[in-house]
């Protein structure tokens, strides 16, 4: 612990410590200056820091900090899993709501955010291919399976594809 608050223990009366100098602390800083540091953070690493104190939380919320670490076409994305971008969400809720495995095409796709990186992940079930020849039985196989990530299609269209 710090001098200052080690005085608290030596026996000095409530009036001397009053008139203690009062330093500055992390909460001192401004909001611009913290987000000006943090934005070269990974974003986990920002989301630890927000938990510090209110200047870290509101320069943890600045949208220039959180457009970096989102993908270069994710107005687009988020017209495809959206459908529109509220003007409410600042970019911090954009990132929130993209890291978040989020369906497309009739949930065929799921497409997320990886959470460290912000790179784009997509997972593309086997009716969502664009296969030549796909219904043609004499080259693929298609093989059902309860095993499929995308749960939300119907069990007859959950499975793989298997080249003869």
């Amino acid at each position: 612990m710090g001098a200052g608050f080690s005085s608290l223990f030596t026996g000095e009366d409530e009036s001397s410590l009053s008139q203690l100098p009062v330093r500055p602390s992390l909460g001192d800083l401004p909001e611009s200056c913290v987000a000006s540091v943090i934005r070269y953070l990974d974003p986990p690493e920002i989301c630890k820091l927000a938990r510090l104190n209110r200047a870290f939380r509101g320069a943890s919320l600045a949208d220039f900090v959180w457009e970096e670490k989102l993908p270069p076409n994710y107005q687009i994305l988020v017209g495809k899993v959206f459908g529109y971008l509220p003007e409410t969400w600042g970019k911090r809720d954009i990132y929130e709501r993209l890291c978040k495995a989020n369906t497309l095409d009739g949930g065929t796709k799921i497409v997320w955010l990886d959470k460290s990186t912000g790179g784009v992940c997509l997972s593309i079930s086997a009716k969502g291919l664009s296969i030549t020849g796909i219904d043609d039985r004499r080259y693929w196989n298609h093989i059902p399976t309860e095993e499929s990530r995308l749960a939300d299609q119907s069990p007859s269209d959950r499975g793989i594809f298997l080249l003869k």
